[in-house]
């Protein structure tokens, strides 16, 4: 169990509430990622916080590290892609559950079973799922669809304070097209080896020169999004 010291006793509160318990958990997420998540969360953080994560994670004191990794440290944390706490797990399969039933739908009419949704306060604002074959539409992947009809409801392309959980990681198209929307938080379920834009092929969401950053985290239920492409394929075949 993570101890103090060396990481202060309110820390240790504050990464129990991201599930981040033992010194496994903590190396498994690295410090520069816990640390942002934690500030990310609105707690007040410093540097030596920071260093104290990373000695917690190496089992000493942060006193103990030398001036080459406080520096690495820093230039981590200056350089790592935005982060956001994932909701609580309930919200998350609920969410995904949604966009897993837009997939479905998506092969039940020949296309490639991807589905999304977008989430405003807790609430379902955008569906979509892939139509580029039925609407001769190269654009109309599932997330395209689902800001669009997101960003119709509120108003406004802009969808800050907004979700978007979608079954296949984006390709550069759609990434793009969440950056532009200042989407707060990309959730999706199996990656995508040959066109993933969110670091299986590049990242787009952790280039710092683009105009916003949304964080994204993949693997929610990726385990069901990936057999349900597998199976749509292997019928194909």
């Amino acid at each position: 169990m993570l101890t103090s010291p060396p990481l202060p006793p309110n820390a240790i509160r504050w990464l129990a509430a991201l599930n981040i318990h033992r010194r496994e958990q903590l190396q498994a997420v690295g410090a520069v990622r816990a640390f942002l998540l934690l500030k990310a969360s609105g707690h007040t953080v410093t540097e030596r916080l920071l260093f104290a994560l990373e000695a917690a994670a190496r089992g000493e004191h942060w006193s103990a590290l030398d001036d080459a990794t406080r520096a690495a440290l820093r230039a981590a944390a200056g350089n790592h892609p935005p982060v956001r706490p994932l909701p609580p797990q309930a919200e998350r399969q609920a969410f995904m559950a949604e966009a897993l039933a837009l997939a479905a739908e998506a092969a039940r009419h020949g296309e490639v079973p991807v589905g999304a949704v977008v989430v405003h306060q807790g609430k379902i604002i955008g569906r979509g799922y892939n139509r580029p074959l039925g609407s001769h539409d190269p654009s109309a992947h599932a997330e395209m669809l689902a800001l669009r009809e997101a960003a119709a409801h509120v108003g406004n392309y802009r969808l800050h304070g907004c979700q978007l959980y979608v079954t296949l990681e984006p390709c550069a198209m759609c990434a793009g097209a969440i950056l532009h929307s200042r989407l707060d938080h990309v959730l999706y379920g199996a990656a995508e080896a040959r066109t993933g834009a969110a670091g299986s092929v590049i990242n787009l969401f952790a280039e710092r020169r683009l105009n916003h950053h949304t964080a994204i985290d993949g693997g929610i239920a990726a385990e069901a999004a990936a057999a349900l492409l597998a199976a749509f394929f292997a019928q194909r075949r």
